[in-house]
């Protein structure tokens, strides 16, 4: 069964960065398009970043100009460079995508979600 798989999260101080990814687990597929989701505890989750099928992308007003969300050249996977990060960032991080094999689409993929903690 295919999954999205996600790295990257941790914990780190206030103005620091991470870069977290996003992979199929089986290397056939492509990623069409993907957005990265974030949920903090008591809050609803939110769509941070994410670029269409068109490469358009898209940002969060609370994270542009520190988010940077970039597919590798082959398309199998996606990072989300995070820099300047707040406490506020803090919040379990999911991917989410569309691929495709070669063959057929999957649609509506979901990683397993990788917990970011800012704080000194």
């Amino acid at each position: 069964q295919v999954q999205l798989v996600e790295s990257g999260g941790g914990l780190v101080q206030p103005g620091g960065s991470l870069r977290l990814s996003c992979a199929a687990s089986e290397n056939i597929f492509s990623i069409v398009s993907m957005a990265w989701y974030r949920q903090a505890p008591g809050k609803q989750r939110e769509m941070v970043a994410r670029f269409d099928s068109a490469g358009t992308t898209n940002y969060a007003d609370s994270v542009k100009g520190r988010f940077t969300i970039a597919r590798d050249n082959a398309k199998t996977a996606v990072t989300l460079q995070m820099n300047s990060l707040k406490p506020e960032d803090t919040a379990v991080y999911s991917c989410n995508a569309d691929l495709y094999s070669g063959s057929y689409y999957l649609y509506d993929m979901w990683g397993q979600g990788t917990q970011v903690t800012v704080s000194s």
